[in-house]
This record gives C-alpha cells, structure tokens and sequence, in this order.
C-alpha cells in the first residue's frame, strides 16, 4: 500500500510486543537462578541490537542479532517478522517470504506481517501470491481493497477488478484515483458501452455532481455520440446555472451549429473562469481561430474575444495562436500587436522577438526593427539572425558603416547555413555599394553568387 500511515508505528509495535513476549517469558519461566536471567537479558539486549542495526541501515547485523535470539527462543513471531523485513530490504525475497510464513503460522491473523508479506510479494510482481495475501487485508482497511483491484488489473482479470471497484464506489462512493483505474480497465477491454452506462447511472443517482456530467459528456465525445453530449452540457447548466464547466463543452457544440452567439456567451464565461486552466482556454481559442479562418464573417467576433482574453490576461500561447491567425489573413501590424502582447509573458523568449523584429522589416518599418534588434543583440549576442536583420535595418536607413560592423561579426556566428552566409554577403555588398566602395561590392555579390550555384 502506497499510505501506510502504521508504519510509523511498526518500532513501537514491536519493542511493544517484544515486551509482552518476554514478560510472559519471565513469568512463566523465572527461577532465582543466575544463568537462566542472563540468558534473558541477552536475549533482550540481542533484539535491541537488531532493530538499531535495522535502523542504520545495517540489515546483514541486524539479520545476525534476530538469529541468534531464535536461536534462544524460536516462538516469538515478532522475531520472523523482523526478520522477513531486514530481507526485504535486502531483496532476498525468499528468506523474506519464509520468516513472514513463519510469523503468520505463529499468529495467523496479524495485519502487519501479512501487510510485510504482502509489500514483499508486490516487490517481486508475483501478483497472484499478493492477491492471495491481500484479501487477507481487507478486512483491515479499504485501500487493501484499492490494491485488490489494481492486482486484478495487473494480472488482466478485469471482471473481478470492476466488482471491487463498483463495491468500494458504493461503500465510500466515487474518487478520481478510482476513476483512473475503471477507465484503464475499458480502455484495455474496449467497454465503452459500459463505461458510459457506469457514468449514466452516477448522474441519474447523484443529479447534482457536477464532475459526472463533466466525465459522461467527455465520454460521449469520445464515443462521437455528440448529439447526446451537447444535451447533457444543456442539462448539467439547467441544474447549475452557476456552473462554469459546463460552457467548456457547450461553446463547441454552439460553434458547430454556427450559432455564434451563444457560442460567444460560452466562451466568454470560459475565458473568464478563474476556476478553468489555462491550457483549456488556449483550446477555447484555438477552436474559435479555426472557426474564423473558415467563416472570416465572424472576424469582429473574434476581436471582441480577443479583447476578453487581454483583459484577464492569457498566457503567451494564446497571443501567440492569435498572432499565427493575423499572419495567415496578411495583416502584420495585427500580428505584431499580439506577438507583443505575448512577449510582455515571456520576455526571453526569443522566437517571439525575431518574428516581432522580421514583421518591421516586412512593413518597412526599419527604426523599429534596427532598435529592437540592436537591444536583442545584448540579450543574445550569438544569434546571426539578430546580426543580419540589424544589418538589413542599418542598411535601409543610410547608416552603412554600422550594417557593415554588424554583419561581418554575425558572420563568425554563422554554422552550415549557406543560404544565411549568401544572405549576409549580400547585405555587405549592399553596404559597400552605399559607401561607393564598388570593388568590395563586388567582392561580396560574387560570394553570395558563388554560395547560391547548385553543388
């Protein structure tokens, strides 16, 4: 079991029965004989020894210490059971599995040994050993019960894994951990019928668990049964007005029909919620990007969203989704804008600057794209790309001695890239050719044209 919470209590545990052992051993067998109390004295101070050498870790010494007080008295079970533990620890699982026999035989019903013989069992994946010994368990607790199922799905007896799992739903009723594992169990047998009629009956039974609709309208999308999701989000808001989860499936439905409006309402409620993730809005976004791109009727809608977004702050994801959709309709300055927007959430992100600085150049914007990329080359001195656009930025502006500085040290930055290099000489013939320096002009063109023949 993975909360053991009594382990904590397995030292006390046993210097608490040792103590009942051994006083029991005085009673029964106390003479006024000398030799006979040192013979318990040893034994005691032998078991002592044993757990400290446990302690630190010292399982050989402390196998030797619990030996030698079987070797005294072989009747106490706390003394296998020690034992059975310090082989464990060792990975000598069948001296293990012979001590905690030993324990059990001694006191049959322990929970503790069986629990040791049990953890023992799981070490070595010998699942149907540990079946048998955890039903021994569950008497004790319920998650001996949780571990019941999961052997059951390790050795692939899932019928018997869906009864434990339905008696503990009914007993202490549903939890995610649980869930995780019923769903494991229809995804391996491919019961989607059962998996849904399961989650039909949690929401007839229990009509105010929000969390059921949720999985059953998950399900049903999953199962391509649409029609039967979109009721159940419908249903689940009739039930929870208040409920915010629930527009993350209904604004998809709505956009699917094509009423916007509603749709609109949905995701408005979504990209609000402070109780949905980001990963889900970015989704949110995604979807109504998509729909836009097919219907660019609805492009106002998308900047009313989009505003809704900026207002509640979304991640550098979603601006960016926004600012790819911008870029496909050829509107740059909008891209721009957005692309911004996600750099004020991820300031060192430097594909977000490059693509910012390139939109300048594209619209001639070459103040811009000079600034920004001479401020990028602070940040990041070794990216020829920064080099070539500051050189390209200089050189539409008139200041040639400064594209040439720029460019002939990004050349050192540039690796295999003879597309790049060409790009760079030409930018330097460019240069020259402003400052009437025609021979070296040449110079350059005729490297770049030289990089640019077919090999």
């Amino acid at each position: 079991m993975k909360n053991k919470i009594h382990y904590i209590l397995l030292f006390i545990f046993g210097l608490l029965l040792f103590s009942q052992a051994t006083s029991a051993q005085v009673d029964s067998k106390a003479k006024p004989d000398d030799d006979l109390g040192n013979v318990t004295d040893e034994f005691q101070e032998l078991f002592y020894e044993a757990l400290q050498q446990k302690a630190i870790e010292n399982y050989d010494k402390a196998i030797v210490a619990l030996q030698k007080c079987i070797a005294i008295d072989d009747s106490e079970s706390i003394l296998y059971f020690e034992l059975g533990k310090n082989y464990n620890k060792l990975k000598n699982y069948g001296s293990a599995e012979d001590a905690l026999k030993k324990a059990i035989s001694i006191v049959p019903d322990n929970e503790w040994y069986l629990d040791e013989l049990y953890e023992s069992y799981a070490q070595q994946k010998e699942y149907s050993k540990a079946i048998k010994t955890i039903k021994q368990l569950v008497k004790y607790h319920p998650d001996y019960k949780e571990d019941l199922a999961a052997l059951y799905v390790k050795t692939q007896n899932y019928k018997e894994a869906l009864k434990v799992l339905d008696d503990l739903d009914q007993e202490l009723g549903v939890t995610d951990v649980r869930d995780r594992l019923r769903n494991q169990i229809y995804n391996a047998t491919g019961q989607k019928k059962q998996q849904i009629k399961n989650l039909e009956d949690r929401v007839d039974n229990n009509p105010d668990a929000e969390k059921n609709y949720l999985a059953l309208i998950f399900r049903y999308s999953e199962n391509n049964e649409n029609k039967k999701a979109f009721e159940t989000a419908k249903k689940l808001l009739e039930i929870k007005p208040e409920s915010q989860l629930a527009h993350l499936a209904l604004y998809k439905f709505y956009l699917e029909e094509d009423n916007v409006t509603m749709a609109k309402q949905s995701m408005k409620v979504v990209l609000s919620s402070k109780q949905i993730k980001p990963e889900a809005k970015l989704k949110v976004i995604k979807d109504f990007v998509s729909f836009v791109s097919k219907n660019p009727e609805y492009e106002k809608d998308l900047v009313e969203i989009t505003t809704l977004v900026t207002e509640n702050t979304a991640d550098a994801k979603t601006f960016v989704e926004i600012a790819e959709y911008y870029l496909e309709k050829n509107n740059k300055v909008k891209a721009i804008e957005y692309y911004t927007k996600a750099q004020a959430q991820e300031p060192e992100n430097f594909g977000i600057l490059r693509n910012i600085i390139l939109l300048h150049i594209d619209l001639n914007e070459f103040e811009q794209a000079e600034q920004k990329s001479t401020l990028g080359l602070e940040k990041y001195p070794s990216q020829p790309v920064l080099y070539l656009i500051n050189g390209v930025a200089f050189n539409q502006l008139s200041q040639h001695k400064q594209a040439i500085q720029s460019l002939e040290i990004g050349l050192d930055y540039i690796i295999e890239d003879n597309k790049m290099e060409a790009d760079f000489y030409k930018q330097l013939s460019k240069a020259y050719k402003g400052l009437n320096n025609l021979a070296k002009a040449k110079t350059f063109s005729d490297k770049a044209k030289k990089l640019e023949i077919p090999n």
